[in-house]
C-alpha cells in the first residue's frame, strides 16, 4: 500500500475549512433564503396545538380556577394545571424555585397557570378565555434596591427576597485618594429580542417516554429538569435540537418544554407550542435592571488607588442566573483595570418585576456601564485624555483583578485602546448635510442645526465560560469510516447552534485534525453525552477542546490499525489530504483503504482548568477560566435640541486569541456591537407596578440595518497558552463595550450627566 512522496503542506494544502479559515456554512444560504427549517416549522401528523393560560397581575393568590368549561370546548383535548403536573412542580437552573404552573401564588404578569390541548391554534386560544380564575390581587414588590434591605416586606420565597449577597475586598477598603468622582448608574431592562419565537413538538413515545424537539441553548439542562416534572427517568425524555431563530441567553430557562410533553403525554398525540411575539416577552427572562453606586478614587497623575461600589439587580420573580450575575458582576466590578484596593458588594433580589436572566454579557454589561462612565469623569477631573486614562491603568499578563487571581494569559488592554486611539476619526461635516446621515435620518427632523459630535471610549473585561468552581467541561463523539470511497468524519456533540456558526466549526476542526475534506455533524441530541450551554462566549473553547480531543483519538486508533495493517510503526506520522504522512513526508497510506470497512469511533471530554468559589466574606479565589477583552470607540451626532442621536461610527479593537474563523469572529463582533448599540439608545423594557407597558416589536425598538453605523474592527490574536488553539471567548464582549462607548460619546457632546442607559431623547432635551 504504498504512495508516492508528498510534503505534509502540499497534502494539507488540499484541505480546504480548516482552521483559521472561513468556509461557508451549511446553514447561511437556507437562511438567506428563507429556507432554513426552524423550530417553528416543525410538523407532525395528528399533532394537537397548545396554549398556556398566563396570569394577568404581576402578585396574587389564586382563590378559585376552574377549567372545566374549557375543556368541554370542541376540539380541546386536554386542559392541565398544577394538579396534573406528574412529577415535581418545580425547577430552576440554580435553584429551585420556579413553578411549572403556578399552585397558590402568581409572582410576575405572564406567569403560567394553565395550560391545553387542541385541534387548531385558533381553538386552543379561544379556549383559553374559558377557563376561570379568580384572583386575590396583593401589593407587587418592585424597588429591587428596598427589597435587599427592608425586612418589612412580603416574603416573595420561604428563604426571603434576597437571592445573593456577594462581597469583594482587595487590599485597604479605606484607602483614601487626591482626586475622588462618584456616580449613581442605571441600566434599563433588555431583551434578548431574537426573531424565532419559543417552540417545539412533543411526541409521546411507546416506551411511556416522550421525544421533544425544540429550539434551546442547553439540551442535556432542559432534559433534566423536564425529567423531574414529568416524573420520568432521563433516558425516557429524550431532546434533539431543531432550528434556532436566535438566543442570546433566553433560551437558557424552561419555557414550553414541559407544557408540551405533559400535554403530549396526557393526550397520546404530538403537542406543538409555538410563542406569538406578545407572548414571548413573557415567556423568557431578560436582561437585570440595575442601580449601581460608585466612587472611583486617583491619584493626581491618573493611577486609581481604590474603586468602592454597590450594585443592586433585580432579578424578578424568580432566580434564573440571578446568582451567576451577582457573582460577574461584582468579580468583574472595576473593569480591565490594575486597581490595588476595593470594597464591591452586590445584592441580587427577588422582586414581582419580570424574571430576568442570562443575556448576552451577562452580569457585565451593568458594571462595565458604571466604571467606564466613572473613567470618563475621572478622566475630566484630572483633565485627561479618556484614552489615555484607560492605557495608564490597564491590566496587562501579570495583573491581578479585583479577586486576586493572576492574570496568566495575554491581556493587551492597553494596545487595545492605542489601537481605537489612534484610528482617523470620520472627518468633520462641512456646508449642506444629506439629511440621511443626520440624526433622525429621512424623517427630515434636522438639517444639521443643533447638531454637535462627540467620541467616546468603552473597554470592558469579560469571564468566559462559567466559574466559581463549576466543573465545566463539553463531549464529543467523532466517527471516521468510509462512505462512496472516501473516509468521512461525523461529529457529535450535544452543543446547541443558535447563529454563532457552532456547526461550522466543528467541521472546521475535524477537517484539520483528521486531515479530512469531508466532515458531517450529526444533529445535536440527548443521546451524546452533555456539552453545556451554548452561552458564557463558551462552547469554541470547551467543545471545541472535546472535538479536537475526540478526533485526536479518532487520530491515534487510525495509527495503530495501520501499525498492524502495515506491520511497521508510524510514529510522528500526520493525517493530511486523506493519507497517512510519515514525519519525513513519506505517504504512508490512504486512510479510505486502511479503513475498508472498519469504522473507527471515539468519545471524548474537554474540562478546561479548575476554577474555585469565591470566599464568602471577601470575595477572593481565582473564580474564572478566563477573561476576554475588547474596546469600542465611538463616534456620535447629537441633535440637542430634539435629543435625536446617529452614531456615525462605531470602532472595535478585539483579542480573540485565535481567530478560528475570521469571518465568523467578525460577524460576532459587528453583531455584539449593534445590541450594545440598541441598549445604549433604543433597547427597553418599560415595566410599571410590576406590569410590561411595551411587549411588542412595535413598542420594543431595536437597531435596524439603518442604524448601525461604518465600523473598522481590529482583530487581535494573542493565543491563550491554557486554552484549545489559543482560543478566547468572543462573542461577549463586543456586546459590553458599545454601550459605555457610546453613552461616553452622547456626554462628551452634550456635556450632561446622563446617569442611565439606554439614553432616550427627553434626557438630552430635559423635557
Amino acid at each position: 500500500m504504498s504512495a508516492p512522496t508528498r510534503s505534509p503542506q502540499e497534502l494539507q494544502d488540499t484541505i480546504a475549512g480548516g482552521i483559521g479559515e472561513s468556509p461557508l456554512r451549511p446553514d447561511g444560504t437556507l437562511k438567506v433564503r428563507g429556507e432554513f427549517a426552524y423550530s417553528s416549522d416543525l410538523w407532525h401528523e395528528d399533532m394537537l396545538w397548545g396554549a398556556t393560560l398566563r396570569s394577568p397581575h404581576p402578585h396574587a393568590r389564586i382563590v378559585r380556577l376552574d377549567v372545566s368549561r374549557a375543556l368541554a370546548q370542541p376540539g380541546v383535548h386536554a386542559v392541565l394545571t398544577h394538579e396534573d403536573v406528574p412529577g415535581e412542580n418545580v425547577y430552576g437552573l440554580k435553584y429551585q424555585d420556579t413553578p411549572a404552573l403556578a399552585a397558590d401564588l402568581v409572582r410576575y404578569q405572564g406567569e403560567p397557570v394553565a395550560i391545553l390541548a387542541a385541534d387548531h391554534p385558533e381553538i386552543a386560544r379561544q379556549a383559553l378565555k374559558e377557563i376561570v380564575v379568580e384572583y386575590d390581587v396583593l401589593e407587587p414588590i418592585t424597588d429591587p434596591e428596598r427589597a435587599a434591605h427592608d425586612n418589612t416586606l412580603p416574603k416573595l420565597h420561604p428563604g426571603g427576597n434576597l437571592v445573593r449577597h456577594q462581597r469583594i475586598v482587595k487590599g485597604d477598603p479605606a484607602a483614601t485618594a487626591d482626586v475622588v468622582v462618584s456616580g449613581v448608574y442605571e441600566i434599563g431592562m433588555q431583551d434578548q429580542a431574537f426573531l424565532g419565537p419559543e417552540s417545539g413538538l412533543a411526541v409521546p413515545a411507546e416506551d411511556g417516554g416522550v421525544d421533544l424537539y425544540l429550539a434551546t441553548q442547553w439540551l442535556h439542562v432542559d432534559q433534566r429538569q423536564t425529567a423531574k416534572a414529568l416524573g420520568l427517568p432521563l433516558e425516557k425524555v429524550r431532546l434533539t435540537l431543531s432550528g434556532v431563530g436566535g438566543a442570546f441567553g433566553g433560551r437558557e430557562d424552561l419555557s414550553m418544554q414541559i407544557h408540551s410533553c405533559m400535554l403530549a403525554l396526557r393526550t397520546g398525540r404530538p403537542v406543538k407550542m409555538s410563542y406569538n411575539r406578545l407572548e414571548s416577552f413573557f415567556g423568557h427572562v431578560h436582561r437585570h435592571p440595575a442601580k449601581m453606586y460608585y466612587e472611583h478614587g486617583a491619584t493626581r497623575d491618573g493611577k486609581i488607588v481604590y474603586v468602592r461600589a454597590k450594585m443592586y439587580f433585580d432579578g424578578g420573580a424568580y432566580a434564573s442566573k440571578t446568582p451567576v450575575v451577582v457573582g460577574n458582576g461584582t468579580t468583574l466590578s472595576v473593569g480591565p483595570y490594575d486597581v490595588p484596593n476595593a470594597h464591591i458588594e452586590g445584592w441580587g433580589v427577588y422582586t414581582n418585576n419580570p424574571t430576568c436572566g442570562a443575556m448576552r454579557g451577562l452580569g457585565a454589561v451593568q458594571p462595565t456601564y458604571a466604571y467606564e462612565s466613572q473613567m470618563d469623569k475621572l478622566a475630566a477631573a484630572l483633565d485627561l485624555d479618556p484614552a489615555e486614562l484607560r492605557i495608564r491603568n490597564a491590566l496587562s499578563e501579570g495583573s491581578t483583578v479585583v479577586t486576586g487571581q493572576v492574570v496568566d494569559f495575554p491581556a493587551p488592554v492597553a494596545e487595545l485602546v492605542q489601537r481605537l486611539r489612534d484610528l482617523p476619526l470620520p472627518p468633520e461635516p462641512t456646508g449642506e448635510r444629506d439629511i440621511r446621515d443626520l440624526p433622525g435620518g429621512a424623517s427630515n427632523t434636522t438639517h444639521g442645526e443643533g447638531v454637535v459630535r462627540g467620541v467616546g471610549y468603552g473597554v470592558t473585561i469579560k469571564n468566559i465560560s462559567y466559574a466559581e468552581g463549576l466543573d465545566d467541561y463539553s463531549t464529543a463523539r467523532v466517527r471516521l469510516e468510509v462512505l462512496g470511497g472516501e473516509a468521512v468524519a461525523m461529529v457529535h456533540t450535544a452543543a446547541a447552534e443558535v447563529g454563532q456558526g457552532l456547526v461550522t466549526l466543528q467541521q472546521q476542526i475535524a477537517r484539520t485534525e483528521l486531515g479530512l475534506t469531508r466532515v458531517s455533524v450529526h444533529p445535536a441530541d440527548t443521546s451524546v453525552g452533555d456539552a453545556g450551554s451554548s452561552s458564557a462566549s463558551r462552547q469554541t473553547y470547551v467543545t471545541g477542546g472535546a472535538v479536537r480531543n475526540a478526533c485526536r483519538a479518532v487520530a491515534d486508533a487510525v495509527y495503530a490499525l495501520a501499525a498492524v495493517r502495515l506491520g511497521r510503526a508510524v510514529e510522528g506520522a500526520t493525517l493530511t489530504g486523506g493519507k497517512i504522512v510519515a514525519a519525513d513526508g513519506e505517504v504512508v497510506a490512504d486512510v479510505a483503504e486502511l479503513l475498508g470497512d472498519t469504522a473507527i469511533e471515539e468519545t471524548r471530554e474537554f474540562h478546561h482548568r479548575k476554577t474555585y468559589p469565591l470566599d464568602p466574606e471577601t470575595g477572593q479565589g481565582d473564580a474564572h477560566v478566563q477573561y476576554g477583552f475588547s474596546a469600542h470607540r465611538a463616534v456620535v451626532d447629537v441633535d440637542v435640541d430634539l435629543g435625536l442621536v446617529k452614531v456615525v461610527q462605531l470602532d472595535c479593537a478585539q483579542d480573540v486569541g485565535k481567530a478560528m474563523n475570521p469571518d465568523a469572529v467578525v460577524a460576532q463582533i459587528q453583531g455584539g456591537s449593534a445590541q450594545g448599540l440598541g441598549l445604549a439608545v433604543m433597547e427597553e423594557i418599560l415595566v410599571q407596578d410590576g406590569k410590561v407597558r411595551n411587549p411588542s416589536f412595535t413598542d420594543y425598538l431595536i437597531p435596524t440595518i439603518l442604524d448601525m453605523p461604518s465600523m473598522h474592527i481590529d482583530v487581535l490574536e494573542r493565543p491563550d497558552p491554557h486554552a484549545p488553539y489559543g482560543v478566547r471567548g468572543v462573542g461577549e464582549p463586543p456586546t459590553i463595550s458599545a454601550t459605555p462607548a457610546i453613552a461616553n460619546a452622547i456626554r462628551a457632546a452634550t456635556g450632561l450627566e446622563l446617569p442611565r442607559v439606554p439614553i432616550r431623547p427627553e434626557h438630552i432635551t430635559g423635557v
